[in-house]
């Protein structure tokens, strides 16, 4: 098993959440984020005065996929979230030991 993540950019979500139908994922979780990376912020002015933005808004995008189905996500969330700007996003792969439904303690593939 392997936890497929993303922190990509709001506007986005739509086309990612299509990207990942397509290719046969079920159900993801997004939470929102705030970071910074090569842009390192913003400035904003705001009633004549200057603010500095430093953590612009992200969504954070989880996604437990088996093994041989991991990269093929990531591929799609990539072309999905891609905008050829900077400031689109990362993603990355990590492995699982463990994956159970609470509801009723499916473990391992049988849980997604």
């Amino acid at each position: 098993m392997k936890l497929v993540t993303a922190i990509i950019r709001t506007s986005r979500l739509d086309q990612v959440k299509a990207a990942l139908a397509t290719v046969g994922v079920q159900g993801f979780t997004v939470t929102q984020a705030g970071g910074f990376g090569e842009q390192q912020g913003h400035a904003e002015i705001y009633r004549g005065a200057r603010y500095n933005v430093d953590f612009l808004p992200r969504l954070h995008v989880d996604v437990i996929a088996s093994d041989e189905d991991a990269a093929t996500i990531q591929q799609a969330i990539v072309a999905a979230a891609c905008t050829g700007s900077i400031g689109d996003g990362i993603t990355w792969i990590m492995p699982l030991d463990s994956v159970m439904h609470i509801r009723d303690g499916k473990e391992g593939a049988a849980s997604l």
